[in-house]
């Protein structure tokens, strides 16, 4: 595999995977696909609610996803997470074996958003090495606070699509991740431990507008609440 060629965001359209491609094109690397997996259920290796929007923030961007159906798997049946992450991971790298075929100089390196996940980053990392291929992680092990005001100073317009956690009810669907949020994440945090950024599960985004992209996402949505979590139903989304 050659050392130069193209780079792969690997993308959600979360804040997270949206960084780390923002910084990347800050940097110059030259990103020529975005790689969505779309899981069923949770996952331990991928953000899940409304990756079918990741399509909509591609074309603001102006770069060509690729989407990944899941592994084919008992997620449910799964009694040892190693095997399942293992397991999520497989169609993932099949899909950057063959964009190694195809990209003009083969695949030179993948974004990630990782914060702190070993399990997740650990993984990655052993993936790029089978492909030859570098890793460009620009949130790993940063302060979490510092990189939200960090997306926010940049102009990201981030959502809470999904909320799991102790202390974020149904009003924290469809919000806007703003400072007052992120005040009150702080406090979430020093009461219940839930992460700032919700590495952990606490919550899940979508960036609907940043610097990177042409045109801001709108969306039509309806809040679904089932007790101690919640996510949005999206009803219709489209570029402004």
């Amino acid at each position: 595999m050659a050392a130069e060629g193209a780079w792969v965001g690997l993308f959600s359209g979360g804040k997270d995977s949206s960084w780390a491609l923002y910084r990347a094109l800050e940097r110059g690397l030259p990103v020529e696909r975005l790689v969505t997996v779309h899981p069923e259920g949770d996952s331990y290796m991928y953000h899940v609610p409304a990756t079918d929007l990741a399509a909509l923030a591609a074309e603001s961007v102006g770069i060509e996803l690729v989407g990944v159906e899941p592994a084919d798997f008992d997620a449910e049946a799964a009694t040892d997470s190693g095997v399942q992450g293992d397991a999520e991971l497989e169609p993932l790298e099949a899909a950057l074996w063959e964009l190694d075929e195809d990209l003009d100089g083969g695949l030179a390196g993948v974004t990630a958003g990782a914060v702190e996940s070993e399990y997740q980053t650990s993984r990655i990392e052993a993936m790029a090495d089978r492909l030859g291929a570098e890793v460009y992680a620009p949130l790993w092990q940063e302060d979490p606070r510092e990189l939200a005001d960090a997306m926010l100073d940049a102009g990201f317009e981030i959502r809470i699509v999904q909320v799991a956690a102790y202390g974020l009810d149904e009003s924290w669907l469809g919000r806007t991740l703003d400072r007052d949020a992120l005040a009150e994440l702080e406090a979430l945090n020093d009461e219940y431990g839930v992460h700032i950024l919700g590495e952990g599960g606490e919550f899940e985004t979508l960036v609907t507008d940043g610097p990177h992209m042409d045109r801001a996402i709108e969306l039509e949505y309806e809040p679904v609440w089932e007790g101690s979590r919640g996510y949005v139903e999206i009803e219709d989304a489209w570029l402004a």
